[in-house]
This record gives C-alpha cells, sequence and structure tokens, in this order.
C-alpha cells in the first residue's frame, strides 16, 4: 500500500465531497433554485465546502489511511566508542529519519533552486530542500536491523491523529 501524504488525502475528501455535492446540486441537468445565478465553479466550492462541514470525524477516520514513515541509519557511522552505543545511536538517527519524512508528507517539502547560465552554459545549479513542522502522536511501528550495519525505524501517525488534524485544518 502506497503511502499517503495529507495533500492526497484532501484531494481525495475534495474529489468525494464533489462528487456528493454534485449529485446533490445537480438535479437532472438542472441547479437548485437555492444556487441560481451563481456561476457553476462557485456552486462547486460551496458544495465543497458543505461536504466538509457535514463531514465528521468517524467518517475520516473510516477512510483516511494511517501516515506511514520510515527511516535508515549506519552504525558504523555514528561516533561512538564501543559498539552498543553506536547501535543505539542509529536507531534513535533512523527515528528522526522517520519522523521527517512523516513531516515531509504532512506539511509538505520547501524547495528552492538557482541555475547560472553564462552564453547557454549552465555553469551551476543548486537545489535546497528544507522540511519543517510539528508531529506529535507518532508511535513506532518497528526497529529492523537491516543487514550487519543498518537500521531501520518505521513510525506511524495513526487515523485519530490524522482526523484529529483534518478537523484542525478546517
Amino acid at each position: 500500500m502506497r503511502d499517503f501524504a495529507l495533500t492526497d488525502l484532501i484531494k481525495t475528501c475534495a474529489a468525494f465531497a464533489i462528487f456528493a455535492a454534485l449529485g446533490a446540486c445537480n438535479m437532472n441537468g438542472h441547479t437548485s433554485s437555492s444556487h441560481a445565478g451563481i456561476s457553476p465553479a462557485a456552486q462547486q466550492v460551496v458544495a465543497i465546502e458543505n461536504a466538509l462541514k457535514a463531514t465528521d470525524a468517524a467518517v475520516a477516520q473510516q477512510t483516511v489511511p494511517p501516515i506511514i514513515g520510515t527511516g535508515y541509519a549506519t552504525i558504523s557511522a555514528q561516533p561512538a566508542h564501543n559498539i552498543n552505543q553506536k547501535r543505539l545511536m542509529a536507531i534513535r538517527v533512523a527515528r528522526l529519519d522517520a519522523m521527517r519524512d512523516i513531516t515531509e508528507q504532512v506539511h509538505g517539502l520547501r524547495l528552492s533552486a538557482q541555475t547560472t547560465v553564462v552564453d547557454a552554459v549552465l555553469q551551476n545549479d543548486t537545489t535546497r530542500a528544507a522540511v519543517d513542522g510539528t508531529i506529535r502522536g507518532a508511535r513506532t511501528v518497528r526497529i529492523n536491523p537491516v543487514g550487519r550495519d543498518t537500521y531501520e525505524v518505521v513510525l506511524e501517525l495513526d487515523r485519530d491523529m490524522i482526523a484529529r488534524i483534518l478537523m484542525a485544518v478546517r
């Protein structure tokens, strides 16, 4: 199952709301009298808003999949003196990487790019990415050693927490 970003979830809910609202507003090709004189685009916006207001947390819990973040870290790259400290540090780094992955899915990724072209020849191309946000309630699903030198940590933001985020967004 593919990981869903929060924007995918909102788009899915909005598409569902459009179909439900258009079914209620558009009967046999005629608009209802409450929306007479309003453009079709405005009718869709009103329909989406009404459908989102009508949606409650129970419906969101049934339709919203959990958000899963995965992080990796190598043991040998950790700056500790003994192997047990290195393992613990690698697990911590992998957990932070998984949190970054969830944060990216929920809050998005900010990209900045700069390209320099002189006389139709590329001189320099720089791309930077930044993730910024707060995540609460992520639970650890599993911590696995991968091979001899790597740890994998999988975190999950469950349906209840996502429903709370969606309600806060509204």
